[in-house]
């Protein structure tokens, strides 16, 4: 179907979920359990289709219009052009209001109900229809295929219109007489982390005659309504680029790189706390601005102050850069964020701006940020390759807690498939002293220089010192002076 021709929802993640929008004039189903989000999904629908003209109207069976008009107000929304109205069951003729229909028998039968929406609907000719909720309608029925029938035939009177309609439920049962009528389904679930905001996701069970992304996807109810963060799916992102080597800006950490950084691959800084990973992604990113290049960086663990400190004492001009809008750094609060909302503004970033190098530091407050996710090497891994098949340079950092980068501890996820380049960085003493020591253990691109060096951070900046061929041990975390002793009359450390 041509994209021109389909009904947008609203909500622009969800319309790329469903490939540009909904094949008009039918029947979908929004499931999910209360507070999922349904009514602020059907008004966002309605609300998109009056700003264009459309006639909206939307059939209430639980809610009062004050209550609407209320969810409307906090969302920051007008109604202007949706038609509200009200089915009631018990009696309840309500205050009246604004576009408001009242039908109060006191012991209504379904059939009745489903004239009524007939009724309704045949008066005012709605281009785009939203029944909230079949939960209460489903009450009246004594049976499901007495329901499925009443649905069947509503479903009947409405193929005959130019009427795309929405109709919420709360049953997400397999076998549901819903799932069964309707043209396409959409379900909505939540789930309670043990620590952290409540998680959401949809999902496009079905969709009859139209493409649509498959799977899992995030969203979140904030202010202004939903917002929908579609799976991240790497070949849809796919740009031509340049494969060439780039510059980390240290003439000394090139050399040991084989030439540099290419673009389009995954560098992984592994290391102990306070060993200069996150020195180096700045100073790499900053080299990017000198390029003339846009670099973001996303912080899990460190804060602003503490970043821009770092940066000043380290001699790098971190304010100017980001003045010049060649580097973004985003603080991530680790509580507030699900793996799709993250790639999302991953991809905006990239998309948006042409970023050429990306950080995310740390990988383990990303982990800790997603305590209850079971797939985050997945995640990662499909990041890493949107970014790889946009020509981006890729950088991550892990905190180890002990030893000399991956030969100490262990990682939060397995992450060594997903990096074509492994940077690994350690102490070690001499003398009485604590110094720091950097090496490349992978590189899948090309050659490498495999020895050990130091690392030297100071108010000048970031050098890369000699060959450490006086140690031995430094990579398994017990380094052995073998060198000559400095002075015959000490004893050799």
């Amino acid at each position: 179907m041509e994209r021109n021709s389909l009904i947008s929802t609203g909500i622009d993640g969800l319309d790329i979920i469903l490939r540009g929008g909904l094949p008009p004039k039918n029947m979908y189903a929004i499931q999910g359990s209360s507070g999922s989000g349904k009514t602020t999904l059907g008004l966002q629908f309605l609300i998109a289709g009056a700003r264009k003209g459309d006639r909206c109207m939307y059939i209430a069976t639980s809610e009062k219009p004050a209550e609407i008009d209320e969810i409307a107000r906090s969302h920051g929304w007008s109604l202007e052009g949706v038609s509200i109205n009200r089915l009631s069951f018990y009696g309840d003729r309500g205050t009246g209001g604004r576009g408001q229909t009242m039908i109060a028998p006191a012991e209504v039968e379904l059939p009745q109900i489903i004239d009524s929406i007939v009724r309704l609907i045949s008066e005012y000719d709605p281009q785009r229809i939203v029944l909230d909720s079949l939960s209460e309608i489903r009450l009246l029925s004594r049976e499901r295929v007495w329901f499925q029938r009443q649905l069947m035939m509503l479903k009947e009177f409405l193929s005959g219109r130019s009427s795309t309609t929405l109709l919420t439920d709360t049953s997400t049962e397999e076998r549901s007489e819903l799932k069964t009528v309707v043209n396409g389904v959409i379900t909505m679930s939540r789930t309670k982390p043990l620590y952290g905001p409540t998680r959401r996701r949809l999902e496009i069970e079905k969709l009859r005659g139209h493409d649509f992304m498959s799977g899992m996807h995030d969203y979140a109810v904030v202010r202004g309504g939903l917002k929908v963060f579609p799976r991240l799916v790497s070949s849809e992102y796919k740009k031509d680029f340049s494969p060439e080597t780039v510059s980390t800006g240290i003439d000394e950490f090139d050399s040991l790189l084989g030439g540099g950084l290419d673009r389009g691959t995954a560098t992984l800084l592994s290391g102990a706390a306070g060993t200069g990973k996150s020195a180096l992604v700045t100073a790499i990113a900053i080299a990017a601005a000198r390029r003339g290049e846009r670099s973001a960086i996303y912080t899990f663990d460190e804060r602003m102050a503490t970043i821009k400190s770092r940066a000043k004492s380290l001699g790098m001009d971190l304010e100017h850069r980001r003045d010049e809008g060649l580097l973004e750094i985003v603080q991530i609060d680790p509580a507030e964020l699900t793996a799709g909302e993250f790639s999302s503004r991953v991809i905006k970033e990239v998309v948006e701006h042409e970023t050429s190098v990306v950080a995310v530091d740390s990988l383990n407050g990303y982990a800790y940020a997603l305590p209850d996710e079971h797939f985050l090497s997945v995640h990662l891994h499909e990041l890493a390759a949107f970014l790889g098949v946009r020509g981006v340079v890729t950088l991550m950092t892990m905190a180890q807690q002990v030893g000399f980068g991956l030969s100490g501890g262990n990682p939060p996820f397995e992450v060594s498939y997903v990096s074509d380049t492994v940077v690994n960085l350690g102490y070690f003493e001499y003398r009485g002293t604590v110094r720091k020591a950097l090496s490349v253990r992978k590189r899948r691109s090309g050659e490498h220089d495999q020895t050990i060096r130091e690392l030297i951070m100071g108010s000048s900046g970031i050098r890369i010192g000699a060959v450490l061929d006086k140690f031995e041990g430094i990579s398994n975390g017990i380094p052995r002076y073998v060198g000559e002793c400095p002075d015959p009359e000490e004893e050799c450390p």
